[in-house]
């Protein structure tokens, strides 16, 4: 059992760790602030190659696995959860289905510009009557004359309506958002939408079981993310910590808050590797259903966990904006909620386990 990284696999870590430092750290708080869409950072990300890391370099992909797809995420949540999900739905999420259950001919028309990020996927599921509860979806579509008819609609759709998104339609204005402020989140409406018949996924029946798959793979890259905000949190509450003078000397010599900082570090490595193990899993096509449930369950409750301590590290310097941690601590929450919440994380688990 080797728990080191591949020499590859380092290279895409410090390739993300170094562009996350360099070019999102500096405008993340202005991105989060104003609402902006990251589009000159997902230009870079597509440059770089990374909008479409786990797909094959023959439809412009980057040719990697799911670990090296995991490390990107978890760095570049490392610095901004925004980015982050941004590139994540689009590849977990967005890219999947036309990579899985396209056809050759959809493969050759969309993969190129979505793994160089000319074009941004998304995902439709969530609706008003139907999240946790996905069999219960009201959208509809009829054949009609070589076209599909869609009627319905859908919410809390990330990358649905920017500039570049490209396999979406968008028809209503942006959520206003606890966190996530940067990144695109928007609700879908279908009046007698018309669809070529030949834009179908996959076969005739088989959508259920497709996205139930999809979910699987993108709770991978949400449980990255939250090992990324958790590390980023503890990065900076230590950081704090070692500079922060009370009582005569820098509080990270207090052991209350070196405990904080312990149990946080412990907790992060446990996670880490979880994720890690539900990629490699999914690299080895194994039923990586349960592991992924896990780690997704785990992941998020300590992003929260990590963000809350590192605010409170920073004492009333944690509730100002300028501070990394209170947008770390606005993003944290949504990933108990994003990608199946943690009550279904449980049932997904407990079905697993047999129960």
């Amino acid at each position: 059992m080797d728990f080191d990284l591949a020499p590859e696999h380092e290279l895409i870590r410090r390739t993300v760790r170094e562009f996350a430092e360099g070019e999102i750290a500096p405008v993340a708080e202005q991105l989060d602030r104003t609402k902006s869409f990251p589009y000159e950072i997902v230009r870079k990300l597509g440059q770089l190659n990374l909008m479409g890391i786990p797909f094959p370099q023959e439809y412009g992909g980057g040719g990697g696995d799911t670990l090296a797809y995991a490390l990107a995420v978890e760095e570049l949540t490392r610095v901004d959860s925004s980015v982050a999900i941004t590139l994540c739905a689009h590849t977990s999420l967005g890219t999947q289905p036309v990579y899985l259950f396209g056809s050759p001919q959809q493969k050759q028309a969309w993969l190129p510009r979505l793994c160089s990020g000319e074009r941004l996927g998304a995902f439709g599921l969530t609706e008003p009557e139907a999240g946790s509860d996905a069999g219960n979806t009201r959208t509809r579509a009829r054949l009609e004359d070589g076209e599909w008819v869609v009627n319905g609609a859908k919410q809390f759709i990330t990358n649905a309506g920017t500039e570049i998104s490209g396999i979406v339609c968008i028809t209503a204005e942006p959520y206003r958002k606890m966190g996530w402020n940067a990144s695109d989140t928007r609700p879908l409406t279908f009046s007698d939408c018309r669809v070529p018949e030949g834009n179908l996924l996959g076969p005739r029946g088989a959508g259920f079981r497709q996205f139930l798959h999809i979910l699987d793979i993108g709770r991978i890259g949400v449980a990255a993310m939250g090992v990324g905000l958790a590390q980023g949190a503890l990065e900076q509450a230590l950081s704090y910590a070692k500079q922060r003078i009370a009582f005569g000397q820098r509080i990270s010599k207090f052991q209350a808050i070196q405990s904080k900082l312990a149990d946080m570090a412990t907790e992060i490595e446990a996670a880490r590797l979880l994720v890690y193990k539900a990629a490699r899993e999914k690299d080895a096509d194994r039923n990586f259903t349960l592991t992924a449930a896990q780690a997704k369950l785990k992941t998020g409750r300590l992003a929260v966990r990590c963000a809350e301590e590192a605010v409170q590290i920073h004492g009333g310097y944690g509730f100002i904006e300028e501070y990394p941690v209170c947008r770390f601590y606005r993003d944290a929450k949504i990933l108990t909620i994003g990608e199946g919440t943690d009550e279904v994380q449980q049932l997904v688990i407990a079905r697993a386990l047999g129960a």
